[in-house]
């Protein structure tokens, strides 16, 4: 199946020098969850601007289902639907008002039953005669993305969709989200929030100084990158590692003395914890407690931007 975003040698240099975007090259599959991860200013914004037809590129193409996003671009426009990150909003217009206008922009005919659906589903149906400006930041965002869906697009970006938004209204989201997909939505979201994109990617892309240095399966790259710690939690405190054992193992002693940490490879064949209790035993350290640590998303994230730099 032809992926449903193609991004080929894309390149945008502003006037003032400033290279936001490097041969980017970005293959995006039919009703995957994407997220795209990088620092400020890494060039996720300009990345989205460009394919949603907002900034021109400096070279390379974008393909939205087939359509090239400058040569076709009302055919490729109307497959994409954006969240932006900014709540812009016209402010004195109900709900209900400016969800419509959205889906006329677009060409897209009259649909009163759709646009409620859509209302509900984002449970903006008892506010669809408010006005925005009476509204919350959060059901603000709500109205973005009811806005952004309007005119029933394949492909949804979503730059910081939950961005100043409460930890209960964020799951709210990753649940709709989740249930966009199942529609056979593609979306492609942009987070500062790890854990949103561990949570819900099937694929993660990683962003610096405008290059694309890493895209892979969310599992795989933890699961490839993923270190462990085991935790050592001893009897007695150590004033100092003995040096034998700093030598042999990667070992780390907690400040107060009370621990070891030991960090291993998940990929190796052996992780060398039997070997390394056996010498714990033989220099008479005794520990009264164990404790793995899987590292997260957000560990392996800053390595690699760690490692760019």
């Amino acid at each position: 199946m032809p992926p449903i975003l193609s991004i080929s040698g894309l390149s945008k240099t502003y006037a003032s020098g400033f290279q936001a975007l490097k041969s980017v090259d970005l293959e995006i599959d039919k009703g995957e969850i994407f997220a795209l991860l990088g620092p400020n200013g890494a060039g996720k914004t300009t990345l989205i601007s460009i394919v949603c037809g907002i900034v021109t590129p400096s070279t390379g193409e974008v393909t939205v289902d087939g359509h090239d996003i400058q040569t076709d671009f009302r055919a490729a426009r109307s497959l994409i639907g954006l969240v932006p990150q900014e709540l812009t909003t016209d402010s004195f217009e109900s709900v209900w008002a400016t969800v419509n206008f959205s889906r006329g922009l677009f060409g897209k005919p009259k649909d009163p039953a759709f646009v409620e659906k859509v209302l509900k589903d984002l449970s903006l149906w008892d506010k669809k005669d408010a006005r925005i400006l009476t509204l919350s930041g959060g059901m603000k965002r709500r109205v973005l993305i009811a806005k952004a869906l309007a005119h029933e697009p394949r492909v949804l970006f979503l730059d910081e969709p939950t961005a100043g938004v409460d930890v209960e209204l964020r799951r709210d989201m990753w649940e709709l989200v989740r249930g966009l997909r199942e529609t056979g939505v593609t979306i492609i979201l942009t987070t500062h929030y790890i854990e949103e994109a561990e949570e819900m990617a099937d694929r993660i892309g990683v962003i610096s100084k405008g290059e694309i240095i890493l895209v892979e399966d969310k599992a795989a790259l933890m699961s490839k990158l993923g270190r462990k710690q085991l935790t050592i939690y001893l009897q007695d405190p150590l004033t100092a590692m003995p040096a034998g054992l700093a030598a042999d193992h990667r070992l780390e002693l907690a400040e107060d003395g009370g621990a070891l940490t030991y960090t291993y490879d998940t990929q190796g064949e052996r992780t060398g914890i039997t070997r390394l209790l056996t010498d714990l035993g033989a220099a008479g350290i005794r520990f009264k407690d164990l404790q793995t640590r899987q590292s997260s998303l957000e560990d392996i994230f800053v390595d690699l931007v760690r490692e760019r730099r």
